[in-house]
């Protein structure tokens, strides 16, 4: 009995993971180089003296054409030497600028009211994001950019993690996990999650629904962006898979440390329209199942759990090989055993608490 229900999910589970290849490997047109719009980079900072030089630096080293791409350093009331880094950096280089967000807009806090003081002085037609501990590759800009045809309003790009560790590891291939996710549902018209530190649109577009303030509050701030575009339903919004658009960011250093991040994403999520539900349940059924097997071992049982560990392989091998991050599949079966502990513990820890703490601030 147990058994045909096990294979039941496991079948629901495989067709959207194969969906979710689908829609994560479609194509879309570029433009040429000589049509690439002007841009407008722009880093949220808020406590970040650890991160912020090598954040700048990997900028500094964009490919763009000249004179259409500005670097904007929002200094996000930082209370290290974030600020004073950052200062001496670009002292000599034209193309960045800091500001200080003393202004707020609206109803906006923390990320989100930095991110709108930042677009209000931006120049660019289009606006790229990313986070103050990542790094970009230098075709980063300007390859996001190259998909820009006239009815696109977003695109989107995928983030690995430094993966030095098991602990590490498993955090680099979660991204990528959740991140085809988000490629596949949005690639086919129905999406769910999207990340800010490698996201852009166009600037009109952000105009047009209202900016960050035209929003209700979220702590996940770029999936509400990224919805508002989609319902608008006269612009396209994509993620195409390109390793010249590939970012690396760092993980988080601790358990205390990824908790939050994964409540704070958990709580963002709690935002998704129903069929996010109905998508997330298939993970967490499968995987409660899994943790099950003591309880219900038979060899059918087993090749079930079998099958399901190789679904998720086979879903990110080949974005893993595609992207040149193949030597972090070695953290496969730790990436499984955190997927199975936060897919499940998740649902309870948001029916005790959705309180969110990120960055020193409280939401």
């Amino acid at each position: 009995m147990f058994e045909i229900i096990f294979l039941i999910v496991l079948s629901g589970y495989f067709i959207q993971s194969v969906l979710f290849a689908i829609g994560a490997s479609k194509n879309f047109p570029r433009i040429n180089e000589s049509e690439l719009p002007s841009a407008s980079v722009i880093v949220a900072a808020r406590n970040e003296e650890n991160n912020i030089i090598q954040c700048l630096t990997s900028l500094n080293n964009l490919y763009y054409p000249d004179g259409k791409l500005e670097i904007i350093i929002a200094d996000d009331q930082s209370t290290d030497s974030t600020g004073k880094l950052i200062d001496e950096y670009i002292k000599d280089k034209k193309k960045f600028k800091k500001i200080i967000t003393k202004k707020e807009i609206g109803r906006l806090k923390g990320k989100t009211n930095a991110l709108a003081n930042a677009i209000e002085i931006a120049s660019g037609e289009v606006i790229l994001t990313t986070d103050a501990d990542c790094t970009v590759n230098p075709k980063w800009a300007s390859t996001l950019a190259s998909y820009y045809q006239n009815d696109v309003a977003a695109v989107n790009g995928f983030t690995t993690q430094l993966a030095e560790n098991a602990f590490s590891g498993m955090q680099a291939l979660d991204f990528i996990y959740l991140l085809i996710a988000a490629a596949g549902t949005i690639n086919l018209k129905i999406p769910i999650s999207c990340i800010g530190n490698n996201m852009s649109y166009k600037k009109s577009a952000y105009i047009e629904v209202g900016g960050y303030a035209g929003l209700p509050f979220s702590v996940t701030e770029d999936f509400n962006l990224l919805k508002s575009f989609y319902m608008m339903k006269k612009y396209k919004v994509i993620y195409p898979i390109n390793p010249d658009s590939l970012i690396t960011s760092m993980p988080c250093k601790n358990i205390k440390e990824l908790y939050h991040q994964k409540k704070r994403w958990s709580v963002g999520g709690l935002d998704v329209p129903l069929r996010g539900y109905f998508i997330m349940s298939w993970g967490f059924i499968s995987n409660l199942a899994v943790l099950l097997t003591p309880l219900f071992y038979s060899p059918v049982w087993l090749c079930l759990v079998i099958f399901k560990l190789a679904t998720d392989f086979f879903l990110l091998y080949p974005v893993h090989k595609f992207l040149g991050l193949q030597k972090n599949l070695k953290y496969f079966f730790n990436f499984q055993l955190y997927y199975i502990v936060y897919s499940i513990s998740i649902p309870f820890i948001l029916t005790i608490n959705r309180k969110v703490i990120w960055k020193g601030r409280e939401y």
